[in-house]
């Protein structure tokens, strides 16, 4: 590839819209171009980084048994009805009409569609195991896109999607995608961890995300550096930080507390540790009949330690919580007789259900709110002074808590996910009757599998985990060139403009992705350029060290240029791209 006959479109400055790291530079080097919100051009740069990844992706899944087909960007109502995320999925769902009003949706998703190709398609437990697998547009109508290609609204994925006999077939399945998805990360380049997850709206029994390393990543990552633990934050279970409950040594006591509608505040008028205070989150559940018409609530009051955080996930996930929703100020007037700041467990106006984290749970001599506007109890104790609560895990980790599996001490990273793989079982195939008949001839559901890649994704992230002051700097699989070619006076010197040529050709039948700028630019300019862009190899062509026999190479990661013989120059860069 010439640049002359290429597209390249670099800024010196980032749009003022762009607000991370990735956004800022994939505009400044020309690799995307802003449509609309969370809509964007891919240009020629962007793509052939795109085009890299998906045939990466291609590789691998056709290596562990998938079958790519292609399934429609627009998808009938009738599919999403069938399964109810018609309703549930709510406003991110983009839904639209045809000329005909009925009623479609740009798809964020393809477990509908699958389901309907494979229930068609596949009849007896010969023809499974299946896996296919697509890369698609999906559309998910973000409120608030942002990030660029990190959080848009139009994206491509790569989305599979695995059909079995039975729950054992299915695990298989999900550990061979799991397997490709490591090897899938590996030769992309990056730094990258697989956490256990939760699976959310869209179902099933199990999963994994895999996240990119990056401190600017939206998630919190939980591992045990001294075992093979790993979880996402939402998932990461919270071990009690006391083993067993002390006896009470203090009496239950009101105290005066004006204006400590916090622990914090609680703690530092009393002089006591943060630790030792609880603090309450009241909850509403609304029972409803079968029209969606309230017919009655359930007060729920939720108790943390003062210097832990509520995890909304674990939460709904107590039964009885899974349609929980934040008490109003009416309500927690009504249910316990105060304002929100002075609520806790010991008599509550109105009856309520009481979850306890695990390590509240153990604790004694605790000081909660009393219930009263200006006032707090201490020395707060289960059993004496109030019922023993339920008990659940309701709580985020903090660094240093010990590992769940005993094997050590937790730590915390961040991360970007880029692609989650699942154990969906039955969700799918039940609701829409994706049935085959087995040995006996008798009706089984099929055990499903869904696994995503964000292809789009993964140009974000990388550049989130690689980048210096003066641009990308793409790992080597997936960076838009291997190499670039810079020559000195191209246009004007007949020595470089040879020289220039002839390793081009080699490089080219070597294999080798390689681009040469015969745009006659002056070195810095030209140099600024691509560190921008970020090809991880330079070589430079000049009279001068022609002259010596020799030309200069420079790794996107080098402090310094080398000279290199200008006729080992082919096997020098071959030795460096590993070919």
């Amino acid at each position: 590839m010439r640049a002359s006959r290429f597209f390249i479109s670099t800024l010196k400055e980032a749009p003022s819209d762009a607000e991370i790291v990735s956004h800022k530079l994939m505009m400044r080097a020309g690799m995307i171009k802003r449509l609309g919100s969370g809509i964007y051009t891919y240009m020629p740069l962007g793509l052939r980084v795109i085009r890299k990844v998906e045939a990466i992706i291609r590789e691998e899944m056709n290596k562990a048994g998938g079958v790519e087909l292609l399934m429609p960007l627009v998808q009938p109502a009738e599919l999403w009805q069938e399964t109810g995320r018609w309703d549930k999925m709510g406003p991110e769902l983009l839904r639209l009409k045809d000329r005909h009003g009925r009623d479609f949706a740009l798809q964020p998703t393809s477990e509908e569609v699958v389901t309907d190709v494979v229930r068609s398609e596949i009849k007896s437990y010969r023809q499974l195991p299946v896996n296919f697998y697509h890369v698609q547009t999906k559309f998910r109508d973000e409120r608030r896109p942002r990030f660029g290609l990190m959080r848009g609204r139009e994206f491509t994925m790569k989305d599979a999607y695995s059909f079995d006999r039975d729950v054992e077939g299915m695990q298989v399945s999900y550990q061979t995608m799991f397997d490709a998805y490591v090897k899938i990360f590996t030769r992309f380049g990056l730094k990258f961890r697989a956490v256990a997850a939760d699976n959310g709206a869209i179902g099933g029994t199990g999963s994994h995300e895999f996240h990119v390393i990056a401190s600017t990543g939206e998630d919190a990552l939980v591992y045990c550096p001294t075992s093979s633990y790993a979880a996402n934050m939402e998932a990461a279970e919270a071990l009690p930080l006391i083993a067993a409950r002390g006896a009470a040594t203090q009496e239950l006591t009101k105290v005066s507390t004006p204006n400590t509608v916090k622990c914090e505040d609680v703690a530092k008028l009393l002089g006591i540790e943060l630790s030792q205070t609880v603090k309450s989150i009241a909850l509403t559940v609304e029972n409803k009949d079968e029209h969606g018409v309230v017919t009655s609530k359930e007060n729920w009051l939720l108790l943390l330690r003062g210097d832990h955080e509520l995890n909304e996930v674990k939460v709904s996930k107590v039964a009885g919580l899974k349609d929980f929703r934040f008490a109003s100020e009416g309500e927690i007037l009504e249910a316990y007789g105060s304002k929100p700041g002075y609520l806790g467990p010991i008599a509550t106006r109105q009856p309520v259900r009481i979850v306890a984290d695990r390590t509240v749970a153990n604790m004694a001599d605790f000081v909660c709110g009393a219930n009263e506007e200006g006032y707090h109890l201490t020395g707060a104790n289960w059993g004496r002074d109030v019922a023993e609560p339920a008990v659940a895990d309701l709580r985020n980790v903090v660094e240093g808590d010990a590992s769940p599996d005993g094997k050590g001490v937790l730590a915390i990273e961040r991360g970007i996910e880029v692609g989650h793989v699942f154990q969906l079982g039955t969700a799918y195939s039940a609701a829409m009757n994706c049935v085959y008949l087995d040995e006996k001839g008798q009706p089984v559901p099929m055990q499903m599998g869904c696994y995503g890649i964000g292809v789009t994704r993964i140009l974000g992230a990388a550049i989130e985990q690689n980048f210096d002051d003066k641009g990308i700097v793409w790992p080597q699989a997936i960076a838009p060139f291997e190499i670039v070619l810079c020559p000195m006076g191209y246009d004007r010197s007949e020595l470089v403009k040879a020289e220039t040529d002839r390793l081009y050709a080699e490089l080219q039948a070597a294999g080798v992705d390689v681009i040469v700028d015969d745009r006659g630019l002056r070195p810095g300019a030209m140099f600024a350029d691509w560190e921008l862009v970020g090809v991880p190899h330079r070589v430079v062509i000049g009279e001068r060290g022609l002259k010596e026999g020799n030309l200069e190479y420079q790794g996107r990661r080098d402090a310094e240029a080398s000279a290199v013989p200008a006729a080992d120059m082919v096997s020098f860069v071959k030795g460096k791209l590993g070919k």
